[in-house]
């Protein structure tokens, strides 16, 4: 099995720096599975922003909705990336997918994998709470996927303004 490694953390606390330097760490060229969609000018900038960020040392693969499917594609020798759980859930909720049923799918697969994956996600159950339904259901669903993937990965970090801490 490769290893497997989740990192968490609030919005611009280092998080997918600290995901970008682990994951070459494990070797090179190494595969960036893109979960974000631009739906907006603002969005389309901040991918431009990430996608700037990296190197020719990196191979980007765009995975919205079947990231499970695409960690199996790309599964063999180099390590991936993938940057983030939270925008892959929003993409499940808004498309009326089932997204517990594909973090189950997503989870039974990381054992079978042979390459290393780095997952990024965002810690969005430390805040305050939503005033509408929609998203105190993404809250509790992005913590409920959050832990089921922790559980599931071999390592845990998170990061506070820029510092990674080991939690597992």
């Amino acid at each position: 099995m490769g290893k497997s490694i989740l990192i968490t953390g609030g919005v611009r606390s280092g998080k997918s720096r600290e995901a970008e330097r682990m994951t070459l760490a494990l070797g090179q060229p190494a595969i960036y599975i893109a979960t974000a969609e631009a739906h907006d000018d603002e969005m389309a900038d901040r991918i431009a922003r990430h996608q700037a960020r990296r190197g020719p040392e990196w191979h980007t693969i765009g995975a919205p909705l079947d990231l499970a499917g695409a960690l199996r594609d790309s599964d063999g020798t180099a390590p991936r990336l993938v940057d983030c759980l939270t925008l892959w859930l929003t993409n499940l909720m808004l498309s009326g997918r089932d997204w517990e049923a594909e973090t189950r799918r997503l989870t039974a697969l990381l054992p079978e994998l042979r390459a290393p994956v780095v997952f990024v996600t965002n810690e969005v159950g430390a805040g305050i709470v939503p005033e509408n339904k929609l998203a105190r259901d993404f809250r509790d669903a992005a913590g409920l996927v959050n832990q089921q993937i922790a559980a599931a990965c071999d390592e845990l970090w998170f990061c506070v303004a820029g510092h990674p801490m080991k939690v597992k």
